[in-house]
């Protein structure tokens, strides 16, 4: 099961309480306030491994709970901190903050008016990255102007994190503070409190994980153009390979070596049709995939297999990566013909470059590993130019 979009609740665990305690001791008639210090809740915190390639783990466990702090004690004693709840993501991994559900609360400022000290949450506070290296970035006021520049989506909410490098971190719900014993309130008025604080809870929240492949190079192209087959040719991937159309239902990742030792990152999207913009035939869910890729290659299908001109084929595939997203039309790309063994792709390969001036082809026979050579040299080049 290939799993690249799942929405997930998760929570922090919550600080625990101070305790309320004296000392008590033989030949210490009044020992004073002794109440140990509350625990802080663990974290949720995901962590980018480019061991994984989707996001499945969190399909079977949509719930990220981490643990409570422990309870202060008397005689001073802290509770034991939360342990932390490291989630592992692919490297790719887009987190948004979906928007809340719940109602806005009305609060009276009851805490306000009295002195019993109270733990304000850190609500309006971005999550913390953290790198590899464990350094860890301030928490960032939302409203300043900074964040303005914050992608959003009117459905899917604000994008959160973006982890991109293995071993990359990223807070996703921070664990709450630990209250304060009342060890901590005696002063010289007020020498035995009988108050402590409660802990604070950590923060919540419905996110969506939305995982976009990172490949060097991306293969693109119509129902049976022959994608699948070109994976197998030029990596060690095994996708399935059939005559018909969608055989391919989701992305398939092949690693292309070299004698040097060089390594490409292929992805084999699934086929795309006409409205793939407007997510038909899952178009969103393909189209996706490719947007990280250096390079992106055009597979057509010379032979007209399907009863489709090949130069029509090109022009919609245009169109169609244009209308849903314009900057892909930046990215380098190429134009590939393949199934030049049939008998009708060498007339149509002379129409198609009359109707489609100045676009370089490289035509190859995938099933026969015809070509495969140069396809290899070529998209090597190509990322190396990129880079």
């Amino acid at each position: 099961m290939f799993i690249d979009e799942i929405k997930i609740y998760a929570r922090a665990g919550h600080g625990g309480k101070g305790s309320v305690a004296f000392h008590r001791e033989a030949y210490v008639p009044k020992g004073g306030p002794s109440g140990g210090n509350g625990g802080r809740g663990g974290s949720v915190i995901l962590q980018a491994d480019h061991d994984l390639n989707n996001l499945i783990a969190q399909y079977y466990v949509p719930k990220l709970i981490a643990q409570d702090g422990e309870g202060g004690m008397g005689k001073g004693m802290d509770g034991h901190a939360g342990k932390d709840l490291i989630i592992k993501v692919p490297c790719g991994t887009l987190v948004w903050r979906l928007p809340s559900t719940k109602p806005a609360e009305t609060g009276d400022d009851e805490d306000a008016e009295t002195d019993r000290p109270v733990l304000q949450s850190s609500t309006g506070k971005r999550p913390v990255f953290r790198t590899s290296g464990g350094v860890t970035a301030q928490e960032i006021d939302l409203s300043a102007e900074e964040d303005s520049e914050a992608t959003t989506d009117s459905e899917k909410g604000e994008v959160v994190a973006d982890l991109t490098e293995h071993g990359q971190q990223f807070i996703l719900c921070k664990g709450g503070r630990g209250g304060l014993g009342n060890r901590n309130f005696a002063t010289a008025a007020r020498q035995t409190p009988r108050f402590a604080q409660p802990g604070e809870p950590g923060d919540e929240g419905d996110f969506l994980f939305e995982l976009r492949i990172m490949a060097d190079v991306g293969l693109v192209g119509y129902p049976n153009a022959g994608k699948s087959t070109l994976l197998t040719a030029i990596s060690r991937a095994r996708p399935k390979v059939a005559p018909y159309p969608f055989t391919t239902l989701h992305p398939q990742i092949g690693i292309v070596e070299y004698k040097d030792f060089k390594r490409l990152v292929v992805c084999d999207v699934p086929g795309l049709i006409e409205g793939a913009h407007q997510n038909v035939g899952l178009g969103h869910a393909f189209l996706r995939h490719i947007k990280r890729c250096k390079i992106l290659v055009l597979l057509l299908d010379m032979a007209g297999t399907d009863n489709r001109a090949p130069w029509d084929e090109y022009h919609q595939l245009l169109k169609e990566l244009e209308l849903y997203d314009p900057a892909m039309l930046e990215k380098p790309r190429y134009v590939v013909a393949n199934k030049m063994d049939e008998p009708a792709a060498e007339e149509n390969l002379k129409k198609f470059k009359r109707k489609v001036k100045k676009t370089p082809v490289l035509p190859i026979a995938a099933g026969f590993d015809e070509g495969i050579d140069q396809f290899k040299k070529l998209i090597r080049e190509a990322v190396e130019e990129v880079a």
